[in-house]
């Protein structure tokens, strides 16, 4: 298994330039312990669909016991046979539970970049950002109901559209970038990684920051 940018769309070249030598700061104010954390990674796919460019997102089932409902990208705790943590285990780990949510074949996946690692303090994972692109897409949907409700794919047009985004404010009084697309309010990490993808590949459009929305929100 490789990192490798070679033949990418050129569409994709900001994101690959981006996301090499940034540091955790600009991506999360909330960075990993020096001890502890359970490893954890996701894969954020893009792939080309009737409306362009896009993102491959899921619901998790609404009878979870954490993040019930909640949109996210594939993903979760690395397995012991996925290897070392410092190096090939989280591309391992992202692909590994993208196949099992999903479906999808990871043959078609072409990791690009790997991001810092970023601490979820709620769960107390330490996650792994897997960029990839789905050169050769096979379709996908929701393997397990009990866990995921649907999986979905979001034009990175309607991510970038200022109509859709907002200021989602958690009860706790948190506030962060969140995107209505796709009948779903995409909060939280999963936001705050695609706002930070958005903003240093030049896509970001200039937005309504004081345009709140609330964490019950429905279409």
């Amino acid at each position: 298994m490789t990192v490798s940018v070679d033949g990418l769309p050129r569409w994709l070249e900001p994101v690959a330039r981006a996301a090499h030598g940034i540091a955790p700061e600009q991506l999360s104010r909330f960075l990993p312990p020096e001890q502890g954390g359970r490893q954890a990674a996701v894969l954020i796919l893009f792939g080309e669909g009737k409306r362009g460019p896009e993102l491959l997102l899921m619901e998790r089932a609404g009878s979870l016991r954490s993040h019930a409902g909640q949109p996210s990208f594939p993903g979760g705790a690395l397995d012991p046979e996925d290897g070392d943590p410092a190096t090939l285990g989280p591309l391992r780990a992202a692909l590994r539970e993208a196949e099992e949510e999903t479906g999808l074949d990871p043959d078609g996946v072409q990791v690009f970049a790997v991001l810092p690692r970023l601490f979820i303090p709620v769960s107390g994972f330490v996650v792994t950002p897997v960029l990839g692109w789905w050169k050769d897409p096979t379709p996908v949907g929701a393997v397990d109901p009990a866990e995921t409700a649907r999986v979905f794919t979001v034009p990175v047009a309607d991510l970038t559209d200022p109509s859709n985004r907002s200021t989602a404010v958690h009860p706790s009084g948190h506030r962060g970038p969140a995107f209505l697309v796709e009948s779903a309010l995409v909060w939280g990490f999963t936001a705050g990684l695609i706002d930070r993808i958005l903003h240093f590949a030049g896509w970001e459009e200039p937005w309504d920051r004081g345009r709140q929305v609330p964490l019950d929100w429905r279409a």
